[in-house]
């Protein structure tokens, strides 16, 4: 085959009814023509490209301490099933640059302040942490690769050498070796760009102090824990943004100022940035449609394509190692929705085709945005109201679209990934191949559906999409399996192929439910719900 030419062409079609699977085309839509492209431009993608970043002030309450902590262990290795390859877990972000070390305190001892119906679950102001509390990593799943954030805020040397020197401890120990559990970065601070604005340094703080700063940590950690002897490397940047230049906090402006110059900087491996689609840190209202928007999507994650590059040239990996939806734990209503889930899943697959290795969802206990509620909640995580009775460990909405990502990915071990170039402002598409064979695609419809849509009569919009196959393929059928949300401000009763992961233990509960479809027939994806295609073109 020409490397030019399409391997099939999608017809998508909108209408203004709720279809089946396997509905006809309405006589009043549109078609769209739409190519695949050439394996030759497809990017790898990461089996563990779905990540999480883990709040630090409460880490024992995801991993448990005496003993694992199961439901977050099974939700998980749900996804490491997918794959082949676990999770990448962060332990960081705000928290960890208040903590502190002490060999006397068993696990942490944490301060918080009284929460507020902003905040529910406010952060620790001050954390202290023992030689337990990095131990507790031994509770993860087999192969898990760790990044650990040390205090750099506080520019406190000595605390920052302390915590590096009990994380390398624990992870250097048999309990958690043995069980290929490996501290893959080393992480000082987090989002030093911010520093000036919160106390933490002058306002006259810039990239350039940073730059000696960083070095001057580095290297004394480098020397005191002798990283050279181990295969820890160290995570430039965590980053709240990027001012894409040369004078501003990005990595333009660090790889410039020679960060990875120095004995330390030459073990550098990966830079990191955060990113969130919008902010709550004021308590303003999120709006679900706009998170849910393709457009704002590719708007937020393109502007980082020249750190990319910019990365990539060094022979850094890119990751984004804390996002989400809206800062500061996310918005209510909008965050912990179903709606959410087409956004999360929109989003990862996209940063993965401009050259973002890992997303690291940020995750804290009671959090609006998590993927997972890993402990029993007595408090609503909407406005820190007392909830009627406890509510159990579960995932929320964005779960799945990890679970769909994976599935996406799969256990080859060699799959890339590609955008469809799909001219329709509510439809995107991505297609995976495996050793450049053609083998699945995902397809999401980005149009809201509200229960007040439903409660007023309007119908549910349709996508149809018509898979021609090229003679190679033959005439053969195809299997689908859909991501089904009933309403976009659903927060739960999402069904993956039909089946749940809303279930007490956080395992699979249900019988898959999939369709086939022949090449001469219509795909329908209803407003707000997602689909994976799996064929064989080889």
């Amino acid at each position: 085959m020409s490397p030019i030419q399409p391997i099939f062409s999608l017809f998508a079609a909108l209408s203004s009814y709720a279809a089946s699977p396997n509905s006809a085309q309405s006589s009043s839509s549109t078609a769209i023509e739409i190519d695949i492209p050439p394996a030759a431009n497809a990017l790898t993608i990461s089996p563990s490209l779905v990540s999480l970043s883990i709040e630090q002030d409460r880490w024992t309450d995801w991993s448990g301490t005496m003993s694992g902590n199961q439901f977050f262990y099974n939700v998980m290795e749900n996804l490491n099933n997918l794959t082949g390859s676990p999770p990448g877990i962060r332990i960081g972000a705000n928290s960890e640059d208040r903590t502190n070390f002490n060999e006397a305190v068993q696990y942490a001892q944490d301060i918080f302040p009284e929460p507020n119906p902003t905040t529910p679950y406010p952060e620790a102001t001050n954390i202290t942490v023992g030689d337990s509390y990095y131990t507790t990593a031994k509770y993860l799943l087999p192969d898990t690769e760790v990044i650990w954030g040390v205090n750099f805020g506080q520019n406190n040397l000595t605390a920052a050498i302390l915590e590096a020197k009990s994380i390398m401890q624990a992870f250097c120990g048999s309990e958690i070796s043995s069980l290929g559990i490996s501290l893959k970065y080393l992480e000082i601070g987090n989002e030093p760009d911010l520093y000036m604005n919160n106390g933490l340094r002058p306002k006259n703080y810039n990239v350039g102090q940073y730059v000696t700063e960083w070095t001057n940590f580095a290297n004394t950690i480098f020397e005191d824990i002798t990283l050279n002897e181990t295969s820890t490397r160290f995570l430039a940047g965590s980053f709240a943004g990027s001012s894409s230049n040369l004078e501003g906090f990005s990595p333009q402006a660090i790889y410039k100022l020679g960060i990875s110059d120095s004995p330390a900087g030459e073990y550098i491996a990966a830079f990191s940035e955060h990113h969130y689609q919008g902010t709550f840190c004021s308590g303003s209202a999120g709006v679900l449609s706009d998170l849910m928007d393709k457009a704002n999507i590719r708007g937020n994650l393109s502007q980082y394509v020249p750190d990319i590059q910019a990365t990539n040239d060094q022979g850094f990996d890119y990751i984004l190692g804390e996002t989400n939806s809206y800062s500061c734990h996310g918005a209510p209503g909008v965050s912990n929705t179903a709606g959410a889930a087409i956004w999360a899943l929109d989003y990862v697959l996209y940063a993965a085709t401009l050259g973002t290795k890992q997303v690291y969802f940020h995750d804290g206990i009671g959090f609006k945005y998590n993927l997972v509620q890993p402990v029993t909640l007595t408090r609503s995580i909407l406005d820190g109201s007392p909830l009627s009775s406890p509510l159990p460990p579960h995932v929320q909405p964005q779960y799945y679209a990890g679970i769909v990502a994976a599935e996406a990915i799969g256990r080859h071990g060699n799959t890339q990934i590609s955008e469809l170039d799909i001219d329709n402002a509510q439809v995107s598409g991505y297609v995976f191949y495996d050793d450049h064979d053609e083998k699945k695609l995902v397809l999401i419809n980005h149009t809201p559906y509200f229960k007040a849509d439903e409660t007023a009569g309007t119908q549910r919009p349709v996508v149809n999409v018509q898979i021609s196959f090229p003679k190679k393929c033959g005439t053969r059928n195809i299997v689908v399996k859909m991501l089904e949300i009933q309403h976009s401000d659903d927060t739960s009763g999402l069904t993956w192929g039909g089946q749940s992961y809303e279930t007490s233990d956080g395992l699979i509960q249900g019988s898959v439910s999939a369709s086939t479809v022949a090449s001469n027939e219509y795909l329908g994806i209803p407003a707000s719900q997602a689909a994976l295609v799996t064929f064989d073109c080889s």
